[in-house]
């Protein structure tokens, strides 16, 4: 997503190493792209350890790139916002086009040399495409809310914290106001994501220790 604000801390790349060096044989015994989704919660820290793993993975050697979900909202951020305001129900996975979503990790398994993505443009509250090139990439990391629920995935990562735990990043990222709507909507979420963990094949802890 254009103009989103990523802040990587050390704790990041501290349980992004652990993971890149816990599935380094399996990209290796891959003969396709790999992919790997990033998940949990608002404010868990799924895009900084999105680029942080990116950023491990390469130092393997292997060249990786990541697909946000933010981009594959239907509606861009400030309407989709409204659309919550006007009815609560409209918050899940519904928001997300979680099938384009894995239908391009799919592409990138077999091989197709690019997708036509969404792209958000934050500021100006609309969304746009983009062509991606897909070739020369070997692993493809999809991180966001909802993206334990994708099929098209060889490791799912999940974080395990909620809405508590990651009030003090939510500030720091800044790009909603705290106000108690949101913690509705917040608290609706993790209800929906919170059962995602038993998809997971390693899962990230409220201290950021991973559980391989």
């Amino acid at each position: 997503m254009k103009g989103d604000v990523i802040i990587v801390e050390e704790h990041h790349r501290t349980a992004a190493a652990k993971i890149a060096a816990e599935i380094e044989d399996s990209i290796r015994a891959t003969a396709r792209t790999y992919t790997i989704s990033v998940a949990g919660e608002s404010g868990s820290g799924k895009s900084e350890t999105g680029k942080a793993l990116k950023e491990e993975i390469e130092k393997l050697g292997f060249r990786a790139e990541v697909l946000q979900q933010d981009d594959y909202f239907v509606l861009p951020p400030k309407s989709n916002d409204a659309k919550r305001r006007e009815d609560i129900t409209w918050v899940g996975a519904q928001e997300v086009r979680t099938e384009l979503l894995d239908e391009h990790l799919a592409a990138a398994q077999r091989g197709e040399k690019s997708i036509t993505k969404p792209l958000v443009i934050y500021d100006e509250d609309r969304i746009t495409e983009e062509e991606m090139s897909l070739e020369g990439i070997e692993v493809l990391i999809a991180e966001g809310t909802y993206t334990t629920l994708l099929d098209h995935v060889d490791t799912r990562v999940f974080i395990n914290r909620n809405r508590l735990e990651t009030l003090e990043s939510r500030k720091k990222r800044g790009r909603e106001e705290i106000e108690p709507f949101l913690e509705e909507v917040l608290e609706i979420e993790h209800d929906i994501i919170s059962k995602h963990i038993t998809r997971a094949d390693i899962v990230i802890t409220r201290d950021y220790d991973v559980q391989l």
